[in-house]
């Protein structure tokens, strides 16, 4: 809609935060913002341009603005001021959300209050929070309400060497402490650690490992590097896993870092690709994904190609969580939730205007987000953050 420069500065101030918004300044200069705020003191518009940078613009001076369609009607904030947080779990009224450089952000929500915790980790190897590794994915045991187990994967040096490991760790009133490691000398490096881990239906532990750059080693079947590991909840080999004595149930991968299961057992993954070509996946025990003989639409002899992928655009998938017939994907460069039909096959834009997004929890009919715009993108007042969504 469009609106007149006699009352715009009233208006303004009622368009809902998040909203897309294009403003003209004069016949040739317009810019188009996700509004963040109007400061009424002295009547500007705050907001993020296309390239991330922010903006301040003199409510007096702007001729019009179209209001584009508000994708983010039904968003909440639940919390901020988290710091470049990376994995959501949750239990009753609580999110636990992991924080890169070593911290566990407990996050209770009730009726009439809400109260944000953190606590560090007490481990026998230290966090190692440089690039993209630190302390990544994290769940809860399925028996958490009784005993306070949780698995995280952390990032770690070792004789100079940068490694990843999944620990059991218990919550106590001085932090989360170690209590056994399940698997260690996961290969590492400053990129491509994955390090997302979810408990399937199967009740086994199921982690993506990175190939820590060195890309050739994600087709061998005796590295650790770029790939879906299986283990139990204990950290032994499952007899059923697809390689005798070894932990990896795929292979083939770059970095992936999303992982979910539909209603009927199928379990699907996300992953970044090289230049474009970011996957999502469709698991099958004992595959080969490819990477780095084939990307996209390629092909090759016993390699699966992805069910679907970004082509030439760049998505950087993250977390993913399944909700009836669809995918939800967080993007980080791509800045947005992508929604994948998995019945159609066909991909839509479901959220945007909040910059990266990290990871996604789907639970009684709402999807919860959270930001990552702190350590590497262009944070705003108040990031990073916890959303919720009402889906329909």
């Amino acid at each position: 809609m469009k609106l007149l420069d006699n009352c715009l500065c009233k208006l303004i101030s009622r368009i809902e935060k998040g909203t897309s918004i294009t403003v003209s300044l004069t016949s040739s200069n317009t810019i188009t913002l996700t509004l963040i705020k109007f400061n009424p003191i002295n009547a500007s518009i705050q907001g993020i341009d296309s390239n991330g940078h922010m903006i301040i613009i003199d409510c007096k001076k702007v001729k019009s603005i179209i209001v584009s369609h508000n994708r983010n009607t039904n968003r909440e904030e639940i919390a901020n001021q988290l710091q470049i947080p990376w994995s959501i779990t949750k239990q009753r009224n609580s999110f636990y959300i992991t924080e890169r450089a070593g911290t566990i952000v407990q996050i209770n929500v009730q009726i009439k209050r809400k109260t944000m915790n953190r606590k560090k980790l007490i481990l026998t190897r230290q966090v190692h929070h440089e690039g993209e590794g630190g302390l990544l994915g994290m769940v809860l045991a399925p028996d958490f309400q009784r005993t306070r187990n949780a698995y995280v994967y952390h990032t770690y040096q070792e004789n100079g060497n940068t490694l990843n490991r999944v620990v059991q760790i218990t919550e106590t009133r001085q932090g989360w402490v170690e209590k056994t490691v399940l698997l260690d000398k996961i290969p590492g490096s400053i990129i491509h650690n994955g390090g997302r881990i979810k408990i399937g239906p199967d009740r086994h532990l199921y982690v993506t490992t990175g190939d820590a750059g060195e890309a050739e080693k994600a087709q061998d079947v005796q590295t650790l590097h770029g790939k879906i590991l299986r283990m139990t909840l204990e950290g032994s080999i499952p007899s059923d896993n697809p390689f005798p004595n070894s932990y990896v149930y795929s292979y083939g991968h770059r970095n992936p870092q999303g992982l979910g299961w539909a209603e009927n057992g199928n379990l699907y993954s996300s992953e970044h690709g090289p230049v474009g070509h970011d996957e999502i996946n469709q698991i099958e025990k004992g595959k080969n994904y490819g990477w780095p003989v084939i990307i996209g639409d390629e092909t090759r002899p016993n390699m699966v190609s992805p069910l679907y992928h970004s082509g030439n655009d760049t998505w950087a998938p993250s977390g993913l969580s399944i909700y009836r017939d669809a995918i939800y994907v967080a993007g980080l460069r791509g800045q947005q939730i992508l929604k994948f039909s998995l019945s159609m096959k066909k991909i839509e834009t479901f959220f945007e205007g909040e910059g990266r997004l990290r990871d996604i929890l789907i639970e009684d009919n709402n999807l919860y987000v959270i930001t990552n715009n702190t350590g590497r993108g262009s944070p705003r007042p108040g990031d990073d953050r916890l959303l919720k969504i009402k889906l329909k």
